[in-house]
């Protein structure tokens, strides 16, 4: 017997025997119940068989959802009203109970679910907010302004400063280094540069701290009094516009990481950064400290304690930090004292924000920072990233580390509460605030808006690129990309699982070792060429090439046909899986390769520091000593799934 013969009939004892396995899909067969919509025989698997409610599918669904998948408003309401299942928690897709109502058009379960959460679809957003390589958020209000910083490590321009009105849409405005001298970035390797920024804004003037992660070899420097090398040191910059230009980089050599700035009642301004919450002050224009540091708090967690944020309000001193590090097990917590160098309580709520469903698709939630809206309300910008499983027991976070957000409310003792502890949301309450979307991003190279999208990986060439016409022209690198000291590689962050993006190629006159096209880059270890190579009898092919740190993977080549033009390049990729395709002077396009399963552009794809997070572009490859010039026309990139 069946499962839906079993519950056409009535059959309990039947259902009883068969509830507890699962169909060839992998689905429960109690969610198979509820799929059914019979309220008789929900009931009964849920309140006679013993069937675990913890239980998810594949996919990590649960019950509700497929309640959902019935159109059932009794069961739906049995489900959240009875067993206390959630209409807003997210499977894989981030997909919801409440979700998949409105998308069937069941306007009554839509209205049900409406009723319990408290608001429409319309009232609601999505995490993450921002998307792809996005991590270690700061967020501060000015007026009815939102300003957001994160981290670039060896990306040029460094730490994008992003700009919203609703806190929900957002668009990078401006960066805090701009000026290839003063970003010291050439011989920086992947992973280290610029760590963990804060921007804060006091007396008509932003400031944006961060610190600066040296390698493991010279030039480093040393504290007085001390003979181990230290490898980070702290910057401050400064600017009356948020968007910049910033004042050149002020140096503060106090080792640690993750600093931020604290202006206090009386004017006096203060740096803390880890390990613990370590404090030192600083002058008057923020450019130099004053004092030696000091621990105010190690930390409720006591692993990897770092990010510390201070803010004042209600008489205390609230002391944010990120804790466990930053991968599974990354939590924020608070501290509160009366005075600013006082004992500090720690949160009897703490961690307020973490992910305590290790199935779930959002982790690695920590390192946060509390911004307000000008009627009152409150929320948690924090990291996170979206980890997929592509066999049991082996994680991939898909597109770097990202920013959620979260609402936060204060408990009647005083303290904040993200998302009522149950950790990072899929979906939730938009601020009351008039929605601000922005203009679709330009598919040409605009130059007054080209680094809100582009960015190198380190400084280009003084003459490594040009923007004619809506073309974008790249200078060859004398140096190939598994080099640290390889130029002009002209990229933009993945921002979407699923995606497709082309770009069209002027084919240039290459010599035999030259190589010009589409890049898939993680850094100068990860990265996928997609590319027109000239091999030594000087013929032209089109070839896609896989760096996994020391393993290089040759791929078939195709031929460039005689009298090609013009080269497009196009890259289907559906989480793992990436097909490329050629055209050829516009013709239909042709697959050169296809890829099933592409993890080395995850932060866990080869072993080392892997902080970043995917990106796309194009790049070109002379060699020493030679010239090459390489004309882009268009990059198109577009989301193409659900999987947002």
């Amino acid at each position: 017997m069946t499962i839906q013969e079993a519950i056409d009939s009535k059959n309990f004892y039947e259902l009883r025997k068969l509830v507890n396995g699962t169909d060839e899909n992998g689905v429960p067969m109690a969610f198979a119940v509820a799929k059914s919509g019979n309220l008789e025989a929900v009931k009964y698997v849920l309140e006679y068989t013993g069937v675990s409610m913890n239980m998810r599918d594949d996919n990590h669904r649960n019950i509700l959802h497929f309640g959902a998948m019935s159109g059932n408003v009794d069961v739906c309401r049995y489900l959240v009203e009875k067993i206390g299942m959630s209409p807003v928690e997210g499977d894989h897709d981030l997909l919801t109970p409440y979700e998949i109502a409105a998308q069937a058009g069941n306007e009554e379960l839509t209205a049900y679910f409406e009723s319990v959460v408290g608001a429409p679809l319309s009232r609601m957003y999505k995490n993450p907010i921002r998307r792809g390589f996005f991590p270690d958020p700061s967020i501060i209000r000015v007026g009815e302004d939102y300003y957001m910083v994160n981290s670039t490590f060896v990306f040029f321009p460094c730490i994008p400063v992003s700009h919203s009105k609703d806190l929900v849409n957002w668009r990078i405005i401006g960066h805090a280094i701009t000026n290839p001298e003063w970003s010291e970035l050439d011989d920086t390797t992947g992973g280290n540069g610029y760590w963990a920024p804060d921007i804060s804004y006091h007396d008509g003037r932003f400031y944006i701290t961060v610190t600066y992660r040296h390698n493991d070899i010279p030039p480093y420097f040393y504290l007085e009094g001390d003979d181990a090398p230290v490898f980070r040191h702290q910057i401050i910059v400064s600017s009356d516009k948020p968007e910049g230009p910033y004042s050149k980089p002020a140096k503060i050599y106090e080792d640690g990481i993750d600093p931020s700035l604290f202006v206090d009642d009386d004017g006096r301004r203060y740096m803390l950064l880890n390990r613990g919450a370590r404090i030192l002050e600083l002058n008057a224009d923020a450019t130099e400290r004053i004092s030696d540091a000091e621990m105010l708090y190690y930390g409720a967690n006591k692993r990897n304690p770092e990010g510390p944020h201070l803010m004042k309000k209600d008489g205390y001193y609230y002391l944010f930090m990120a804790e466990g590090g930053t991968g599974q097990g990354h939590v924020v917590t608070v501290a509160r004292s009366k005075t600013l160098r006082g004992t500090y309580e720690p949160c009897p709520y703490n961690p307020i924000m973490t992910q305590r469903d290790p199935g779930a698709l959002i982790q690695r939630a920590g390192h946060g920072e509390l911004v307000d809206t000008p009627d009152g309300e409150w929320y948690l910008a924090y990291l996170c990233g979206r980890e997929y499983y592509p066999q049991p027991g082996v994680y991939r976070t898909m597109l770097g580390r990202e920013t959620s957000m979260d609402r936060v409310v204060w408990t009647p003792d005083g303290w904040p509460i993200a998302n009522g502890l149950k950790g990072p949301s899929a979906l939730q309450y938009k601020p009351n605030l008039p929605e601000h979307p922005w203009p679709e991003e330009p598919q040409t190279f605009d130059e007054a808006t080209f680094f809100h999208t582009w960015m190198f990986s380190r400084p280009p060439e003084k003459d490594g690129y040009a923007i004619v016409e809506g073309k974008v022209i790249l200078k060859g690198s004398a140096l190939d990309l598994n080099k640290v000291q390889s130029k002009n590689i002209l990229v933009r962050r993945q921002t979407d699982l699923s995606f497709t993006a082309n770009t069209t190629m002027v084919l240039p006159e290459l010599k035999p070792g030259q190589n010009a096209g589409m890049t898939n880059y993680y850094d100068e270890v990860a990265y996928i060429k997609f590319a027109a190579f000239c091999n030594d009898d000087g013929q032209l092919q089109i070839k896609v090439v896989e760096q996994k740190r020391e393993e290089t993977i040759e791929h078939p080549a195709m031929m460039v046909p005689a009298g090609t033009k013009r080269v497009n390049f196009r890259v289907d990729t559906h989480i793992f899986d990436r097909k490329y395709y050629v055209s050829f002077d516009g013709g239909d396009y042709v697959e050169a390769v296809h890829l099933p399963f592409v993890d080395a552009l995850c932060d866990e794809g080869v072993p080392g520091k892997h902080f970043t997070g995917p990106t796309l572009g194009m790049y070109a490859y002379a060699g020493e000593g030679e010239e090459l010039r390489v004309t882009f026309e268009d990059f198109h990139y577009e989301g193409t799934s659900t999987r947002t």
